[in-house]
């Protein structure tokens, strides 16, 4: 068995404050998933330690489907149609043209990229903000990039779908000058950290109709208190962190890689730039 000052590879997630203090060794801490912030904030976190995190392909489908069956649930209307099938109406629900819609992406990441893909496979309008313009655009969608991307993918949008990064140039952009610049009655699905959302700003353009719907599956505190006002509001669609996961083989995998590259004197491609965040 390894002797604490010999450790110089952890994997954590969320590790307690005096974690690292133990491991004198230590040069790398790999995320056990893809967000990295809290690993960045650690106070244990020593100038020669680096930050690495989990891409996973599998990972990023699993957040694509979810953001496609989200956008779907509202365009389909299939609260609607559960309602009716209780009553045991058989009534017609119609929808709008998939092209007619028009969708805000914040985040062009592996996850982003593959809800692009997604959603643009079903036929909606993509309008993509990232800090820069993508190497491989793909056709018909709309890419922003810069200090005012997200403000220009959102206006106008009937989607609002946040996948960014936790930074402080990102920390609590989900506000309300985000929500007033979206289409009136737009959807919210907020699948990238609950530090973005401003949380009042949202149950106040709930409540004025600027914002018909959210769909939230990250929140500031988690577990999500139950005496959380998100809990009561009829327009909230709530889901305890589970929009994607990390593969517990595909885990396995790039962790031994990572090391492995950094034993050798390699390159780890899953190292996270400090400066950026991610």
């Amino acid at each position: 068995m390894e002797t604490p000052e010999r450790i110089r590879f952890a994997l954590c997630w969320e590790p307690a404050p005096d974690a690292f203090d133990s491991y004198p060794a230590l040069e790398l801490v790999i995320a056990a998933g893809a967000g990295v912030d809290r690993l960045l904030a650690h106070p244990g976190l020593r100038p020669e330690m680096k930050v690495a995190r989990i891409r996973d392909t599998q990972q990023a489908y699993q957040m694509a489907g979810f953001a496609a069956h989200e956008v779907l649930h509202y365009e389909r209307k299939f609260d609607h149609l559960r309602a009716n099938a209780k009553a045991r109406l058989w009534t017609d629900v119609l929808g709008r043209s998939p092209g007619s819609v028009s969708v805000a992406l914040l985040g062009h990441g592996t996850m982003g990229q593959a809800v692009v893909k997604s959603l643009t496979a079903l036929g909606f309008t993509l309008r993509v903000a990232s800090r820069s313009a993508p190497a491989d655009p793909l056709p018909g969608v709309r890419y922003f990039s810069g200090d005012t991307a997200a403000a220009k993918a959102a206006t106008g949008a009937d989607y609002l779908i946040n996948l960014l990064p936790l930074t402080k140039a990102t920390e609590g952009v989900l506000n309300a000058d985000l929500f007033a610049r979206l289409a009136p009655g737009a959807r919210l699905i907020q699948i990238g950290r609950g530090e973005h959302l401003v949380e009042d700003d949202l149950i106040a353009a709930l409540d004025s109709g600027q914002i018909a719907a959210a769909s939230l599956d990250v929140f500031r505190q988690e577990p999500l208190p139950a005496d959380h006002p998100f809990w009561a509001h009829p327009n909230l669609r709530l889901t305890p962190h589970l929009a994607s996961h990390t593969l517990p083989e595909e885990l396995v995998r790039q962790v031994i890689a990572c090391a492995r590259a950094l034993r050798d004197g390699e390159t780890c491609d899953s190292i996270v730039d400090p400066a950026r965040g991610y």
